[in-house]
């Protein structure tokens, strides 16, 4: 009777013309909220809530570029069979990436993307392909691999701003996928039944800051004040982990990363949600 109800109603909101809107899931950094759209997927300033055209939309697994129109509008023509990483950018943005499936593609989405600060700094944009190029099917997000890794090692050579007081500067990875630690194995992230992988370690000048567990979006590292060389040239590196259970060689875990920035934000913004390492 319910379902009932439900359709004529929609079919009265068609005869007198009264638009039916459709719920969508937002994407804003990991979180997942409820937002009015009718149709396309929208790119969107997170702090006015306007839309914001011509923003560049990729997905370098694929090849694919397109571009929002007028209303921030974007669709996803691309085949998306496993998973992939999207990359939103914008002139005077923060660059922006997630990670979607194919059951997202089927119904739309808001990206919110922020401004840049005059402090932000953006470290790596391009996709990055990290391990040995020897992994199995059943690895996280292996169907998603296309480039040829770079070796287990990535370093980049950056420069830090002043020590704010009331400020953090963390590191910010927009997407990563592919690790196949324990953890992962055990959310799901993998099928790998017989081994998995030490976690991705990041550091910053030599100093080991944080081990990266799990695939995902948005993920967010602490830089250590006695480790950063304020104003001068800073040096990130992030290393593969590797497959624990062979012991003939080593087996680097093979990862893929995206979007890695610097953002000087107020430490209690990140505390608030839990992102610390």
């Amino acid at each position: 009777m319910n379902n009932f109800f439900i359709r004529l109603f929609v079919v009265l909101c068609l005869i007198i013309n009264i638009p039916v809107i459709s719920y969508s899931t937002v994407i804003q950094g990991g979180i997942n909220t409820n937002e009015q759209l009718k149709h396309f997927n929208t790119v969107i300033d997170k702090s006015t809530h306007k839309p914001i055209s011509n923003a560049r939309i990729t997905i370098p697994s694929n090849n694919y570029v397109t571009y929002s129109d007028i209303n921030g509008h974007f669709e996803i023509k691309a085949q998306i069979n496993g998973s992939a990483i999207v990359s939103v950018e914008k002139e005077n943005y923060k660059p922006f990436s997630l990670t979607i499936n194919k059951k997202m593609c089927l119904q739309p989405f808001v990206v919110k993307i922020e401004s840049l600060t005059p402090f932000d700094i953006a470290v790596e944009t391009m996709l990055c392909h990290l391990g040995d190029n020897n992994y199995s099917t059943a690895s996280a997000n292996a169907g998603f691999f296309k480039s040829r890794a770079v070796g287990p090692v990535y370093s980049k050579e950056i420069q830090i701003g002043p020590n704010i007081n009331g400020k953090q500067y963390y590191l910010v990875i927009g997407s990563i996928v592919g690790i196949d630690t324990a953890l992962a194995r055990g959310i799901g992230q993998n099928r790998i039944t017989t081994s998995f992988a030490s976690p991705p370690s990041v550091y910053l000048n030599g100093h080991k800051i944080a081990e990266i567990q799990i695939n995902g979006d948005n993920q967010k590292i602490r830089l250590p004040h006695n480790f950063i060389k304020f104003n001068q040239k800073n040096i990130i590196t992030i290393k593969a982990g590797r497959n624990l259970m062979q012991r003939a060689y080593i087996d680097y875990d093979d990862i893929e990363f995206m979007n890695i920035s610097i953002q000087l934000v107020s430490d209690q913004k990140y505390k608030r949600i839990g992102s610390n390492y």
